[in-house]
């Protein structure tokens, strides 16, 4: 779960632009929970548009990352759909996989990535490692 500031922006940006569905709100607590396939996969806690930006130092969630497939056209792919929409969108190659990271409208990172080599079953240190490249 992400804390966002405002409810309706934020489903309409994991629902709308990201294509996640929605599988329940609880209006209560100002949360949506989204389903990639299970009963719930990720979710979203409003807590209102005055409510300051963490201090980047601070001890929290760094990202959120999704595996969106297999292939390094569906990544690209994706690159691709988001930049059209005026996001800035950075691509990562970290050997096991090759990733793309973006923020939500509140500034929360997003990676979405696709696996790209097995190598970490041998050497487990090799997630440790990545360099900006050409997608």
């Amino acid at each position: 779960m992400i804390k966002v500031r405002d409810q309706k922006r934020a489903e309409a940006f994991y629902n709308g632009l990201l294509g996640m569905p929605i599988a329940a709100r609880l209006p209560s607590f100002s949360m949506t929970f989204f389903t990639l396939g299970n009963h719930h996969d990720f979710a979203i806690k409003a807590v209102g548009d005055g409510a300051p930006d963490a201090p980047e130092d601070s001890p929290g969630l760094f990202h959120v990352a999704f595996k969106i497939g297999s292939h390094i056209d569906e990544l690209r792919e994706a690159k691709l759909y988001l930049e059209a929409t005026g996001l800035k969108v950075d691509a990562y190659d970290h050997e096991v996989a090759k990733s793309i990271y973006f923020n939500d409208p509140d500034g929360n990172m997003i990676e979405l990535y696709i696996d790209a080599s097995d190598v970490w079953k041998q050497r487990p240190e090799a997630v440790a490692q990545g360099a900006p490249f050409d997608l």
